[in-house]
């Protein structure tokens, strides 16, 4: 008995330790931003497994929705409602893109580099709507030039 009590206290320790290593993170939605009219600031975020992402609303009209061809497979993504902070949890490495659904075409996106991942070429590849697919090739220019 006193075993399984002493297994089970360092069971909790653990868990207690490998929550207090992981961070929330903060992402503004806003209409204007240093890069630009619809941002994410920051657009690119490194983060670890276990992170969590806070989607703040700066101003009215957005979202944060993952995007299911810059995701990994197997992820089942998120769609925030419109006007609503959203807390997303990061458990498994990879690149996750992230729109405004209203604001996609307008180049609201970002990217999320969870633990040790290395880009896809598929996502290269994506040809995202209209100023996205160019916010996306110039977070792309900045990750290689890491």
């Amino acid at each position: 008995m006193k075993y399984v009590k002493q297994s089970l206290n360092a069971l909790c320790l653990l868990a207690l330790t490998a929550s207090a290593f992981s961070q929330t993170h903060e992402v503004l939605m806003k209409n204007r931003g240093s890069a630009g009219p619809m941002v994410y600031e920051p657009d690119y975020l490194e983060i670890q497994p276990g992170d969590t992402v806070k989607f703040i609303r700066k101003h009215k009209s957005h979202n944060a929705a993952s995007i299911a061809e810059l995701s990994p497979a197997g992820y089942p993504g998120f769609i925030g409602k419109i006007d609503e902070e959203i807390a997303v949890k990061y458990d498994d490495a990879g690149f996750y893109g992230i729109k405004c659904t209203p604001h996609y075409a307008q180049g609201m996106v970002m990217l999320i580099k969870v633990g040790n991942a290395t880009l896809p070429d598929t996502y290269r590849e994506f040809k995202a709507p209209g100023i996205a697919d160019k916010r996306f090739q110039e977070i792309y220019s900045r990750i290689d030039k890491q």
